[in-house]
């Protein structure tokens, strides 16, 4: 009669089981999501490796290294104190793979895409694909990010059809990340605006990176053009929009479009950060009006390194050497420590305006009291300061005493300076040598050339031009670009597609006869060529600076100022006739040259004959 009182006392003891077991199960879970939680809020407080070290030994105690989130986590805190390798350690020890998921390799990629060892992002990005999983939206912009890294065209072309392939080529994000790796990689400019083009959606961030990959590769006029169809759509710039349009004006010389940019950046409000205050200090140094540069730099609340070296080396591109260097000790007065770039715009300004001694005092100070190991800039800085003040010898000597290997570059101002000093036997010997060292080069046969058109040596010269021509070796053309009325015009030296290309020679012919009523004697050594007197001065006549100094008279106002911006070094011919020029037709010609400015006023130039 007792048995079900025993039965239902046996049930009841076995549901409290099952209860006060269901209970230690929850305890137990809220337990280990404690623990995991409090382990992923340490690794990301984690600021120093000791702590990752003792957090790894801690995480392989707790048995999290199976844990997908912990290692996401641990990967990254890694990654911030630049020890990816240290995580791959604990990241690949795991047993059994099917903990690895796309956030972890995503995290990997990311990690190695933002260090120096970018290949090892494709490695884990194929890793991955060989562990069978699907990569998510995060890992393809770090992928693109390293293959732009990488300048590897073909490889961005193959995780291009990858990620086309796993269906994200709709994604903007993606899509903007493949413009810009395009714009990186070397050819990729062009698959770079098919893409762009064929875009259904786009966004500020799209315009910017194409904007920004034109102005990098120094297809300026390009940038512009783009630009201005992005203002046509409607489409709002930001701060870093304005920073690569910055550029693109730097680089053309094209001061009125800089000028109006800074005008729309007031009128819009666009975010005025450091870094795009020290794009318009930079362009306007860079396209003339150094004076408007250091106004705005006075202006300044919070300068960096980059805003003081920009005023230097614009102060040094004017020639204005002694203002370069009071600025520089300004500087350091204001305990702003100068770095390497610094020191290279100051040893340019000494080098622009013949400041010998103060060059050689500057570089010893660099070495002696900063501590920096003088780079293969600073080394060309004090040969072309040398070199121009006349002392070929000594800056011989310098180079041969160079704890480095002197580059192409420095033995080509060496040789310039043979050329210009009349050291010919010294300047061949080198240029020989380069043409060994740099069989494809164009500039090392053009500064051969011109040493035997100098001795006068026509057979030498003419075989010099056949040899380039029996190579495919082609000089570079003169071209000089001036603006008028926001657009750009360049001129090239026997080009005669200009729509204005007969008025502009009739007045070159015009500003020739005046000039030569002023006293103007054509420098025709300045033509290398074995030919008459008469076609000598023609040639030069034809030059890009004179024909774009025709095209600004007749193109703008009377007495407003020319500016122009020259690919090459001004020959001595095209500087003497802008000082003439200058003075006959009351115009300020403002001239960019390959390495400095010059300010032609009233028939004398700002370099007081000193390039």
């Amino acid at each position: 009669m007792r048995f079900p009182y025993v039965k239902a006392r046996f049930l009841h003891t076995i549901n409290a089981s099952k209860l006060k077991t269901t209970t230690l199960h929850i305890q137990s879970n809220t337990s280990q999501i404690a623990v995991e939680k409090s382990c992923l809020d340490l690794l990301q407080a984690c600021n120093t490796f000791p702590k990752l070290a003792q957090l790894h030994t801690r995480i392989i105690k707790l048995g999290f290294q199976n844990n997908p989130l912990v290692l996401t986590k641990f990967t990254s805190a890694s990654s911030n104190l630049d020890a990816i390798p240290y995580a791959m350690s604990l990241v690949f020890s795991v047993e059994d793979a099917r903990v690895y998921d796309a956030f972890l390799f995503s995290t990997i990629i990311r990690a190695y895409a933002d260090s120096q060892s970018k290949h090892n992002a494709i490695f884990n990005y194929n890793l991955m694909l060989g562990y069978g999983i699907s990569p998510n939206k995060y890992a393809f912009p770090f992928v693109l990010k390293a293959c732009a890294g990488l300048r590897d065209l073909n490889l961005g072309k193959a995780v291009h059809g990858s990620l086309v392939k796993f269906g994200f080529n709709d994604d903007i994000f993606v899509q903007n990340t493949t413009v810009h790796m395009y714009c990186c990689c070397s050819g990729g400019v062009e698959f770079a605006r098919k893409l762009f083009d064929e875009m259904p959606k786009s966004d500020p961030v799209t315009w910017t990176v194409m904007i920004g990959g034109y102005a990098r590769l120094g297809q300026s006029t390009d940038a512009v053009i783009l630009f201005r169809k992005m203002q046509i759509a409607g489409v709002c710039p930001d701060e870093v929009t304005m920073i690569s349009i910055l550029s693109a004006c730097t680089d053309l010389g094209a001061l009125e479009l800089g000028k109006w940019i800074e005008s729309y950046i007031e009128k819009e409000r666009v975010l005025k950060t450091v870094e795009l205050c020290n794009a318009i200090i930079d362009m306007f140094a860079k396209c003339g009006d150094v004076d408007k540069a250091l106004g705005l730099f006075r202006s300044m609340s919070d300068r960096t390194i980059v805003s003081w070296t920009s005023v230097i080396v614009g102060l040094a591109m004017h020639g204005r050497g002694l203002e370069a260097v009071s600025l520089f000790e300004e500087m350091k007065e204001s305990r702003i420590v100068p770095e390497d770039i610094a020191f290279i715009g100051l040893l340019s300004a000494c080098s622009h305006s013949g400041l010998v001694e103060k060059g050689k005092q500057y570089f010893s100070e660099m070495t002696k009291q900063y501590g920096i190991v003088p780079k293969i800039e600073h080394y060309g800085c004090m040969v072309d300061l040398l070199s121009r003040a006349g002392l070929v010898a000594e800056a011989l000597r310098f180079v041969e005493r160079m704890p480095v290997e002197p580059n192409p570059i420095i033995w080509r101002t060496l040789i310039s300076a043979c050329r210009v000093h009349g050291d010919l036997k010294l300047g061949e010997s080198i240029s020989k040598q380069l043409i060994r060292n740099e069989p494809k080069h164009e500039s090392n046969y053009v500064l051969l050339s011109n040493i035997y058109g100098k001795m006068l040596d026509w057979d030498k010269k003419s075989k010099i031009r056949a040899a380039m021509g029996k190579k495919g070796i082609q000089k570079i053309p003169g071209s000089t670009m001036i603006e008028v009325d926001n657009e750009i015009h360049e001129f090239i030296v026997g080009d005669k597609s200009h729509d204005q290309y007969n008025e502009i020679i009739e007045m070159v012919n015009e500003m020739g006869r005046e000039m030569k009523k002023a006293g103007y004697i054509p420098t025709t050594t300045e033509v290398l060529l074995d030919i008459d007197e008469e076609d000598k001065e023609v040639a030069l006549s034809r030059h890009s600076e004179k024909l774009a100094i025709a095209f600004a008279l007749l193109n703008t106002p009377p007495g407003s100022p020319i500016r122009i911006a020259k690919n090459l070094r001004v020959c001595g011919d095209c500087h003497s006739a802008s000082k003439f020029i200058s003075k006959i037709y009351s115009r300020e010609i403002v001239m960019r040259d390959r390495s400095r400015f010059h300010h032609f006023r009233d028939g004398q130039c700002s370099c007081r004959d000193f390039w």
